[in-house]
């Protein structure tokens, strides 16, 4: 199979499942804070994960208002792209791609986070879709932090705080667990 897809052509495919994890975790996570689904960029998210998701939905139905199918495809996306980048197995696979999922999600809330950051800096008070759109997905990642710590002097800490607390997690905490189980860093995102 190597053999077939060598060169472009694996690249090419390991792209098109890194974007397909990324986008069915977003569809996951817009669904968890309930987004605004009438924002484009929700409706172009949903508009390419629908043809997948749709079918599955009959299988795998919604947990607490979860779309479990959704964190499904986003974990076969990852085993597939073990599978290939890695040669692993699919038991091997399995497992290793249970610990890059929430790589991805602690990935995905970071630069997210960040480009908040920036976007309050140079462009406060947005009402472009995808700042919207960031605000909705961090925001209620931020609200617990913000109750405990309040702005102070008209600076928000809690932004510092989850930055802190997602790297810990991704940089640390995550990898440990990981290395436990006898898998190693270079395997995770």
């Amino acid at each position: 199979m190597n053999e077939a897809l060598s060169g472009g052509g694996l690249f090419l495919l390991r792209t098109i499942l890194s974007l397909a994890s990324f986008l069915f975790l977003l569809r996951f996570l817009l669904q968890a804070v309930r987004a605004d689904f009438y924002n484009p960029l929700t409706q172009g998210v949903v508009r390419f994960t629908d043809p997948l998701l749709k079918p599955l939905r009959t299988l795998i139905p919604y947990l607490g208002g979860l779309d479990i199918a959704a964190l499904g495809l986003t974990l076969i996306a990852e085993i597939l792209l073990c599978m290939l980048t890695f040669g692993l197995p699919l038991g091997s696979a399995i497992l290793v791609a249970a610990f890059r999922l929430p790589m991805r999600l602690l990935e995905l809330y970071f630069w997210a986070l960040l480009i908040v950051v920036i976007l309050s800096w140079v462009a406060p008070m947005s009402r472009h879709p995808g700042a919207e759109l960031l605000e909705q997905l961090t925001g209620p990642v931020l609200a617990p932090i913000r109750r405990l710590l309040p702005p102070a002097g008209g600076l928000d800490f809690s932004v510092l705080v989850l930055f802190l607390l997602l790297t810990l997690l991704r940089d640390y905490l995550v990898p440990g667990l990981a290395l436990e189980v006898g898998i190693p860093r270079m395997l995770l995102p």
